[in-house]
C-alpha cells in the first residue's frame, strides 16, 4: 500500500498537490473558490486538478444545483414603475370606475400591457367588469396600500440583484410562483456548486508527507545543451492512466465493400461496365428472356416511372429479334413463350431490377472474348425488414469466349469468393434467362452453416442470339449488402444505411476489407 501512495505522491502535479493540503488546513472540505482563494490559484486550474485527484481516489467531488432567479430588463421597470395592474388600482382607487376604452390612455398602459394588466386585476381580485366597465372591488381597496407577494420579490430581486430558490422564504416561494407564470419578468439559471472532501485514501498519502517544488515535464534545447537538466525533479507519469477514446476518419464499411469487390474483379482481368439506373422494361426484363406476363414485372415487385412513361428502344434489328425470340424461339430450336410479344410493354421506363440489363447491352456492344462487371444500385418493391431493402447494391459479371463452360464459372466464383476470405459452394438454381444455373452459398464457421449470396449460369441461345453472341457466355451476381451483413457480423441490413455513429466508430477499420486504397 505505501509503495502505491508512494508512486502516486511521484505522479501528482503541483496543482492537485496544493489543493491536497489546502484540504488538509481548510479541515478536510472546502469549495473550489475557497482552495482558489487560499492557494492563490485560478479557478479552473482547480476544478482541472480535482478531476484528476477524483479519478485517483484521493478526493471527492459533490455537486448541488442551485436555481438562482434575477431580473430581466422589464422585470426591473416593473419594480421601479410599478406592475401594469397596480398602475390601474392606483387609477381605480382615484376613480372607482373606468370604463374598457380609457383604462390604456388613464393608466399610461402599452397597448400590450392593457389585457394582460385586466386579466391580473381578475385574478388577484382586485376589480371586476361589467358591461365594458372596470370597478375596483374591497379586496383591490385593501391592496392600494399593501404589497402583493410578486411585488414583493420584484423589490427584493431590485435590491439584492439575484436570489437562491433553495430553501427560500415562504413568501418568496409565493412570489416566485406567480412571476414564473408571467413570461419574460425574471430569468431562471441553474448554478453548480462543488464541494471537494478527502477520502481515506487521501488523508493517508497526506500523511506520509511529500514536497510542493516545482517539476519538469518537457526538456528545453537550453536545458540539454547546458546539461541542466540533471539537477531537475521529474515528474512520473502513470502508463496505466485513463485516456480519452480516439476515431480516426475513415470511410463507410459499405463503400469499403463496394471498393474491395471491384479491386478484386479488376486484379482478375475483368472490365468494369456501368448502366444507368432507370432502364426500358426492354433491357431489364425481354433482352434476357423474361416474359411479359412474368410475375417479377407485377406493380408490387416493380417501380414503374410516371414521367417518362416510355423509354425509346434501340434498332429494329435487335428489337424484332427479341420478339422473335420470345414468340417463337428464333432460330434457337426452342419453341419460345409461345405468345404475342408486345412492343409497348418493352417501352415502359423501370427502375432497373437488376445489373444484368447492363450486362446485356454491353453484349451488344462489344465481341467475345470479354470479361465485364458491375457494381451498382438496383431497386425492388420490398418491405423494409432486418433483411430486405427497397434499393440495394448488386455485383454483376459475365465472361464470353469459345472455351467457357460451366465449369469454368463455377472456378471463377470459387477464386472471387477466396478472394474475399470465403469458403464457397453452389447448389441447383432456376433463372428465366441462364441454363445451366446455380446458387452460391458461403460458410460461415461461427454459425456453422451454409448462407446464399448470389446466383450464376450460363446465358440461355434465346438471350445470346437476338445480341449477335456466338460465343458461349457465363453469367454471375450477387447482392453486396447480403455480403456485408457477412463480413460486418450484423443482422440488420438497416444498420448499413442508419446514421449510427456509435456502430460506426466502433466498427474495426480492417473488419474483413482490405487496407489497400
Amino acid at each position: 500500500m505505501d509503495k502505491e501512495l508512494q508512486r502516486t505522491i511521484n505522479e501528482l502535479h503541483i496543482y492537485e498537490k496544493k489543493i491536497l493540503k489546502a484540504l488538509k488546513e481548510l479541515g478536510y472540505e472546502a469549495t473550489p473558490e475557497k482552495i482558489s482563494k487560499f492557494q492563490d490559484m485560478d479557478i479552473k486550474a482547480v476544478m482541472s486538478a480535482a478531476g484528476s485527484l477524483e479519478s485517483k481516489n484521493l478526493i471527492e467531488v459533490h455537486k448541488v444545483t442551485d436555481e438562482v432567479i434575477s431580473l430581466s430588463q422589464t422585470g426591473k421597470k416593473y419594480a421601479k414603475e410599478g406592475l401594469p395592474e397596480r398602475k390601474i388600482l392606483l387609477l381605480l382607487e382615484r376613480e372607482e370606475s373606468v370604463p374598457m376604452g380609457q383604462i390604456k390612455e388613464k393608466a399610461q398602459l402599452e397597448n400590450s400591457e392593457v389585457k394582460i394588466a385586466i386579466g391580473w386585476l381578475l385574478k388577484k381580485k382586485w376589480a371586476s367588469i361589467e358591461k365594458g366597465v372596470v370597478k375596483i372591488t374591497p379586496e383591490g381597496e385593501r391592496a392600494v396600500n399593501e404589497e402583493y407577494k410578486d411585488e414583493a420579490l420584484l423589490d427584493k430581486l431590485l435590491e439584492k440583484q439575484k436570489l437562491l430558490l433553495f430553501n427560500p422564504p415562504q413568501i418568496i416561494k409565493e412570489g416566485f410562483d406567480i412571476l414564473k407564470k408571467r413570461k419574460g419578468l425574471i430569468h431562471i439559471k441553474k448554478e453548480p456548486k462543488y464541494t471537494l472532501k478527502l477520502t481515506n485514501k487521501g488523508r493517508k498519502l497526506l500523511e506520509m508527507g511529500f514536497d510542493i517544488t516545482e517539476e519538469a515535464t518537457q526538456l528545453t534545447h537550453e536545458q540539454l545543451k547546458t546539461g541542466s537538466w540533471k539537477s531537475l525533479k521529474y515528474r512520473g507519469y502513470d502508463i496505466k492512466a485513463e485516456h480519452p477514446d480516439f476515431y480516426p476518419g475513415k470511410k463507410h464499411p459499405l463503400r469499403r465493400i463496394i471498393k474491395e469487390i471491384r479491386k478484386t474483379f479488376l486484379e482478375m482481368g475483368f472490365t468494369e461496365s456501368r448502366g444507368t439506373i432507370l432502364e426500358s422494361a426492354f433491357w431489364n426484363f425481354d433482352c434476357l428472356f423474361q416474359p411479359q406476363d412474368h410475375a417479377a414485372r407485377e406493380m408490387q415487385d416493380t417501380f414503374y416511372i410516371k414521367n417518362p412513361k416510355n423509354v425509346q428502344l434501340p434498332g429494329t434489328d435487335l428489337v424484332a429479334k427479341v420478339a422473335d425470340a420470345h414468340e417463337t424461339g428464333g432460330g434457337t430450336g426452342s419453341e419460345g413463350w409461345g405468345y404475342i410479344w408486345n412492343i409497348d410493354v418493352a417501352k415502359q421506363a423501370v427502375l432497373r431490377t437488376h445489373t444484368t440489363c447492363v450486362s446485356a447491352r454491353f453484349l451488344a456492344e462489344n465481341s467475345p472474348p470479354l470479361k465485364m462487371f458491375s457494381v451498382g444500385r438496383v431497386f425492388r418493391r420490398e418491405t423494409i425488414t432486418y433483411k430486405h431493402l427497397p434499393e440495394f447494391h448488386q455485383v454483376e459479371g459475365i465472361v464470353a469466349s469459345e472455351d467457357i463452360n460451366f465449369r469454368n464459372l463455377l472456378g471463377i466464383l470459387k477464386e472471387f469468393y477466396h478472394k474475399l476470405g470465403f469458403e464457397v459452394r453452389f447448389r441447383p438454381a432456376y433463372f428465366p434467362y441462364t441454363y445451366l444455373s446455380t446458387e452460391c452459398e458461403i460458410y460461415l464457421p461461427e454459425k456453422e452453416s451454409w448462407v446464399e449470396l448470389g446466383g450464376a449460369g450460363m446465358f440461355r441461345p434465346e438471350v445470346l442470339e437476338p445480341l449477335g453472341v456466338e460465343t458461349p457466355v457465363a453469367a454471375f451476381g450477387l447482392g453486396i449488402e447480403r455480403l456485408a451483413l457477412k463480413q460486418l457480423e450484423i443482422n440488420d441490413i438497416r444498420m448499413l444505411y442508419k446514421s449510427d455513429i456509435g456502430w460506426l466508430r466502433k466498427l474495426p477499420i480492417t473488419k474483413g476489407i482490405s487496407l489497400d486504397e
